[in-house]
């Protein structure tokens, strides 16, 4: 606090005998300023985490969402921790597929690349107008995509930004770095708005519980295990007891794990020769079921609403109050209504 003063000192001069005015002293005065204060601006936070954006900046760029395959022969993938929401979606023959949407943080590897699906524009819409980063997709699809508001980023027609790493044969084997699935549309500039709320602090109360683990079996080929780690303060992903790890060796992790109930159908187009139907959901023409979510350590049941394809999915608790996600990423698991999920709670004497 920045404090000045002026001292007016009057002073008589001349003989003693010269006058004064009547009723003269001499006198201090001391003058204070208004003090000034000082605010700092709140730091800007990843619209998409909301945790604090590296170097005081929100990257001026959209959300990029890549479509990761799953499979088994796919497995290990790059890239999936720099992610800050993944969205795992069932696909034909009970396999499942990532979307990996990045925004505040970049990866110098993501892959494998696979085709796209319908139901990414159901799950993408609320992000305004990210860009799909694929490799091809059958056609009734992609005029979907083209006619939706997602950017449609098809590595398959820029080969030039692929990389192809050692030991990874076709179909597993196209990669690329976010920067160059960013670069196919340099004027798309807009970071997405926020699509969860957030709070550091652990909700309590009707509908939430302690919780160590959530089983997740979507089939034989995915079935999905998250543990609690109170020392990480988030989610380790497991595939029953094997850690399901990346191909530089770093497990997946998640702060928040949304468990989002969806009804399935199937048709009316083939995905493969196999005649595999697609995979269809409705996540947002006036949509809604059931939710769980899972963030520091406990499980808060609830459900789950979304009205138009631009709005954000809302998650409400089952006391009607909004849920509000630890700070950090974000798996949002999309389970058919007939996978039966399990959270086992902490063993007698320990806390998560």
């Amino acid at each position: 606090m920045a404090i000045s003063g002026a001292v007016v000192a009057s002073c008589s001069s001349g003989s003693p005998n010269a006058s004064k005015p009547p009723h003269h002293h001499s006198s201090d005065t001391m003058v204070t300023a208004a003090p000034t204060t000082t605010t700092t601006a709140p730091a800007p936070t990843c619209p998409l985490t909301g945790t604090p954006a590296a170097g005081g900046a929100i990257p001026q760029r959209p959300a990029l969402a890549v479509k990761v395959d799953n499979y088994p022969t796919a497995r290990p993938q790059a890239g999936l921790t720099k992610a800050d929401i993944v969205f795992e979606e069932p696909v034909e023959g009970g396999i499942t597929r990532y979307v990996a949407v990045f925004q505040c943080h970049s990866a110098p590897l993501v892959g494998p690349v696979r085709s796209a699906r319908n139901i990414d524009i159901g799950i993408l819409g609320e992000f305004g107008h990210p860009l799909l980063a694929h490799v091809g997709g059958i056609t009734p699809v992609i005029d979907n995509i083209d006619n939706s508001p997602l950017l449609n980023d098809d590595l398959g027609a820029h080969a030039s930004i692929d990389q192809h790493p050692a030991g990874r044969v076709a179909p597993f084997d196209t990669y690329a770095s976010t920067t160059a699935m960013w670069s196919v549309f340099p004027t798309a500039t807009t970071p997405p708005a926020p699509v969860f709320t957030y709070s550091a602090t652990t909700p309590t109360g009707p509908g939430v519980s302690p919780v160590a683990s959530v089983a997740i079996p979507f089939s034989s080929n995915s079935n999905v295990v998250w543990r609690y780690s109170p020392t990480a303060h988030a989610f380790l992903r497991f595939y029953g007891s094997t850690p399901d790890t990346l191909s530089t060796g770093a497990q997946n992790v998640a702060a928040n794990v949304v468990v989002q109930f969806v009804h399935l159908t199937y048709g009316p187009w083939a995905e493969n020769e196999e005649g595999g139907l697609e995979v269809q959901a409705n996540l947002a023409t006036d949509a809604s079921g059931s939710a769980l979510v899972f963030r520091s350590g406990v499980e808060i049941s609830g459900t789950w609403s979304r009205s138009t394809l631009a709005q954000a999915t809302q998650f409400t608790s089952s006391s009607g109050q909004p849920i509000a996600l630890q700070p950090g990423a974000t798996w949002v698991e999309l389970v058919p209504t007939t996978v039966n999920v399990t959270g086992t709670p902490p063993s007698a004497g320990t806390t998560p």
